[in-house]
């Protein structure tokens, strides 16, 4: 898994990478409440604004952390966005990604060097 300083994760999945919030910022926004997707077969770039979460605290972007094309989008947050909140590294994924360049995920931080950015 890699991590953006805005708090996003990547976790490669094959050619894909699924993307999400962290726990810390999950635990900071609060109860979400509502989560607005890309479409699939969107062709994003890097720090574009792609998703829309609003909670009982903030309403929120999450920007696409690379060039690439939405392949997936979580549908269970439609109806369920408190996944965000429960299963933030897991059933609360946005959306999966096909990076232009994999190895641009390289530059994002690994767990240990997220952990000291939040410390």
């Amino acid at each position: 898994m890699k991590f953006t300083e805005d708090h996003e994760w990547l976790r490669a999945e094959g050619d894909l990478f699924v993307v999400g919030v962290t726990e810390y910022a999950a635990e900071q926004m609060g109860d979400v409440v509502f989560v607005e997707l890309p479409e699939e077969g969107r062709t994003v770039k890097k720090d574009e604004e792609i998703v829309v979460i609003e909670s009982v605290k903030v309403a929120s972007d999450i920007k696409a952390p690379l060039d690439g094309t939405i392949v997936a989008v979580n549908e269970k947050l439609a109806d369920a966005p408190a996944f965000v909140n429960d299963d933030p590294l897991g059933d609360g994924w946005f959306f999966k990604l096909r990076v232009d360049d994999p190895s641009a995920v390289e530059a994002f931080m690994d767990e240990d060097a997220y952990k000291a950015m939040i410390a």
